[in-house]
């Protein structure tokens, strides 16, 4: 059971601040914030992050009040932190790693080389699996520090801040393509005869209106996940 003195947002915001901010999703959430709210829901153990180990389920313990338990093998095993390398000389430049990647740590364009920034690289491993050609290549960076010894509070720092701009960036994108899409297919409904086989003008405007309907369900749906109103 879980101590809690504070209001729950800011006892989620504490154990999140002690979390790595590797975004690798390795505790079985989406991302840090994702664990940070299970945990303190009640709904996750403290021992679910590798890429902190035992000394950041030292800090959650004493945040949370629980029992410090060893790292569930489930999630992983603590160990050096790794960044990565991409092989150029195999890289097709398919962008799927970028995509990937939850700090931009990673820089490119399609079918032209890629690059890592070694500084922004948390080591999640993100990139890997993705890899079409497997051109991408860990290597050690911390020898034998694991945990939190291998990573500092400001690398942290750092990573989240990244993670939030590109979080932020990914969704600008994500609406713009949408926005995009969705005046294309206003032009094409204005003028639905000229890009319908359908020729029986009361059906036309049957399907004009089932068309409004559910473009009006979508728009409706993005404001409620954006949070507008």
């Amino acid at each position: 059971m879980i101590a809690q003195a504070l209001p729950p947002g800011e006892f989620a915001s504490r154990i999140l601040d002690a979390l790595p901010q590797t975004q690798c999703t390795r505790c079985g959430y989406a991302d840090c914030a994702g664990y940070a709210q299970a945990i303190a829901a009640g709904e996750a153990d403290i021992n679910q992050c590798p890429p902190g180990g035992q000394g950041g389920i030292t800090k959650l313990a004493r945040i949370t009040g629980l029992t410090e338990t060893p790292l569930a093998p489930s999630f992983g095993e603590e160990g050096a932190r790794n960044v990565v390398y991409i092989d150029e000389d195999w890289c097709i430049g398919c962008t799927l790693c970028i995509d990937a990647c939850p700090t931009d740590a990673i820089i490119g364009s399609n079918k032209r080389m890629h690059t890592v920034i070694e500084r922004y690289c948390t080591g999640c491993e993100l990139c890997l699996p993705v890899c079409p050609v497997d051109c991408i290549v860990q290597e050690n960076a911390t020898g034998t520090l694991t945990g939190w010894s291998a990573w500092s509070s400001e690398q942290a720092a750092m990573a989240r801040e990244r993670y939030a701009l590109s979080s932020k960036r990914r969704e600008t994108t994500r609406q713009e393509l949408m926005q995009t899409k969705e005046a294309l297919a206003q032009a094409k409904l204005g003028n639905l005869a000229a890009h319908s086989r359908i020729v029986d003008p009361l059906v036309l405007e049957q399907k004009k209106a089932i068309i409004e309907a559910a473009m009006a369900r979508a728009r409706e749906k993005r404001k409620i996940g954006s949070g507008t109103q």
